[in-house]
């Protein structure tokens, strides 16, 4: 009876934990254990519905190799028309002490963090990421960026 109970419980906790209504894409790609400067990481939208809007977030999964307290990322939406409009963002990865910001039991954190918010997405849409994080002090980018594991992409039907 007891194990019984026990996993109707469990399956109960699953099914709670993987209903996400608002997600309506989400992919991860690795990286493997560092992401080079010349490796772009691209997802291939799919055609989603025009008259909904949309929130737009750039995931990543980190361990505790991340050696730097922020991430710079060029984020590059390809449009249909063969316009790409191109973003350098900057998002914070560790607090001051250099613990490891996100979601997570382990070392691998995930961070979801926001691209775009309150778009349409009318068509197909591509989109490429890469990362452009800097040493203090010098001009050529970190060639190797360890500590990322995989980039992902997500979109969010907005409520």
């Amino acid at each position: 009876m007891w194990i019984r109970n026990s996993t109707i419980l469990f399956l109960l906790t699953v099914l709670f934990v993987s209903c996400d209504k608002k997600r309506s894409f989400d992919e991860y790609h690795s990286v493997g254990n560092a992401w080079h400067k010349d490796s772009t990481v691209t997802f291939n939208l799919p055609i989603l519905d025009s008259t909904q809007r949309y929130n737009l977030f750039v995931n990543l999964r980190a361990n505790n190799n991340y050696q730097f307290n922020n991430l710079f990322l060029i984020v590059a939406m390809e449009l249909p028309n063969g316009f790409t409009k191109v973003d350098t963002l900057e998002y914070q990865m560790a607090d001051v002490d250099g613990t490891l910001l996100g979601d997570g039991f382990s070392d691998i954190k995930e961070s979801k963090l926001f691209y775009k918010e309150n778009v349409r997405l009318r068509s197909k849409y591509k989109v490429h990421i890469k990362q452009a994080v800097r040493e203090n002090g010098k001009v050529p980018g970190v060639t190797a960026l360890n500590g990322i594991t995989e980039v992902g992409f997500r979109i969010e039907k907005k409520e």
